[in-house]
């Protein structure tokens, strides 16, 4: 009986390993699968079937990088098979050039959804490929999409207007005519009608496509780019944040501070500044439900806090990322967006509650644990810099002294309890850049609390003149 009964376990738990371990394989099948039926169709429609082949060998190399999500794949994989299906459209005009066929345009939407180099050059590289063994093009064409497709993604590289979309689809245009020039230098009209032509128009049709898909790839692949962050980041417009400045202004300044310091922290180790400081406008967005109940919103009445049970105070603060997380999902935010509510606290101490349960307590039958926020910690180098500054600049504010080394004493002091915590174990933080957004915010708040030099009063003739209180109420402007 007992040999039975300690059997089970083990059974148990190599069930459980076998179900694991099928579950892993299944992208794995579902992406052969894939490549078979690719390779069939190819082959029915007389096109290479070496297709699938440098599509494997996508998959292949995302993997040893690192980044074989099958998210990702699949959304690389969507680009491709729009490609494929456009590439065969015009295939079927026999009066159309391929000249015209959009490459650069998949890369360009490659770097603008997922600001990845990696990405890009591969994309760039199999597009082209596919583009010209689908076409029967010699390697020429090949080359010169290629080369665009660079040129188009490197122009839109952190594009935050359209004018940027604009010229890099003049700069596709003009390095595919260069390219052209290089392989064939003689122009003669018919070159000028056939080949420099067609390149030049092509520059603005890939133009034309990432203006009108952007949005539509970047709702169905969840990627948010520049342009959504800079629409998000607008208070006038978004519904949100026009209703912390009202109904939370305390939160809404917290959040502007918290903003510009992750913004310039993000700067410093080269994350993506613009993700950070939206963000951070978003990330105390829960506190608007119960705003009386959080000091920058307490007005001098008293704190709400002073006739609640610690327990009580610690539902309510543990409540406002459940109220955050629900907001922003009814409003349709992007869940890179929403991912800065509750990651921005992690597994974090409520410290000041936890202390005075333990006082009340005497110590005795308080668990940590139920003061911790329920996390996840940081995943992405954004939300994490966004954690360090909100608790930085919750530190400084209270303060007595705003003097450069204490401020500096306590950015170090709180970034350092937060390393120690364990807080940014899951991020891609490295000791370095963790020293360089220490700095930076030191520099930053520095800065921001900045003395200010005191007026000396007018005198006359040895005597004080007494000022009207309209001057008193109005120093004179400091530069």
């Amino acid at each position: 009986m007992a040999k039975t009964t300690g059997n089970k376990p083990t059974a148990g738990g190599s069930l459980s390993d076998q179900k694991s371990e099928i579950r892993s394989m299944l992208p794995s099948v579902l992406g052969c699968t894939i490549l078979l039926l690719l390779g069939i169709v190819l082959g029915m429609c007389k096109y290479p079937v070496v297709i699938p082949v440098v599509l494997f060998f996508l998959g292949l190399h995302l993997w040893f990088f690192g980044k074989a999500k099958v998210r990702l794949f699949i959304n690389l994989g969507f680009l491709i098979a729009i490609l494929i299906f456009g590439v065969d459209v015009i295939n079927s005009y026999p009066h159309v050039t391929p000249l015209y066929i959009p490459v650069a345009s998949f890369t360009m939407l490659t770097m603008l959804l997922f600001n990845d180099l990696q990405l890009v050059f591969m994309m760039s590289f199999i597009a082209s490929t596919i583009a010209s063994l689908m076409t029967g093009s010699p390697i020429s064409f090949m080359l010169t999409f290629f080369l665009s497709g660079l040129t188009g993604a490197y122009a839109v590289r952190g594009a935050r207007t359209r004018g940027r979309l604009i010229t890099a689809g003049i700069y596709v245009g003009l390095i595919q005519v260069l390219c052209a020039l290089l392989l064939n230098p003689v122009v003669t009209p018919a070159t000028f009608e056939l080949v420099i032509k067609p390149l030049l128009i092509n520059g603005f049709i890939c133009f034309f496509i990432v203006v009108s898909t952007l949005k539509i790839f970047e709702t169905i692949f969840g990627e948010v780019t520049n342009f959504t962050l800079l629409e998000l980041a607008d208070a006038s417009s978004q519904p949100l944040l026009k209703r912390m400045i009202t109904e939370a202004p305390g939160t809404y300044h917290h959040s502007l501070i918290v903003s510009n310091l992750s913004e310039a922290a993000a700067e410093a180790i080269g994350a993506n500044s613009l993700l950070a400081r939206v963000g951070a406008y978003y990330h105390d967005i829960g506190k608007m439900v119960t705003p009386e109940y959080f000091t920058e919103n307490q007005l001098v009445s008293g704190n709400k806090h002073d006739d609640l049970e610690p327990s009580m105070s610690r539902l309510v603060i543990l409540n406002h990322v459940k109220e955050g997380i629900e907001l922003a999902r009814k409003h349709r935010l992007n869940q890179k967006i929403v991912d800065f509510i509750p990651q921005h606290h992690g597994t974090g101490l409520i410290f000041y509650f936890y202390q005075r349960a333990l006082e009340e307590a005497n110590g005795q039958g308080v668990e940590e644990e139920n003061y911790r926020y329920p996390g996840p910690r940081p995943q992405s180098r954004e939300t994490a810099i966004v954690m360090l500054a909100d608790s930085v600049e919750g530190a400084t504010r209270s303060l007595q002294e705003h003097s450069s080394s204490k401020i500096d004493d306590v950015v170090r002091k709180v970034i350092n309890n937060r390393f120690i915590d364990g807080q940014l174990d899951e991020c891609n933080l490295t000791l370095r850049e963790i020293e360089l957004i220490s700095s930076t915010f030191s520099r930053v708040l520095t800065v921001m609390y900045h003395g200010r030099v005191r007026y000396p009063e007018k005198k006359t003739n040895g005597h004080h003149n007494k000022k009207s209180p309209d001057e008193n109420s109005h120093p004179p402007a400091s530069s």
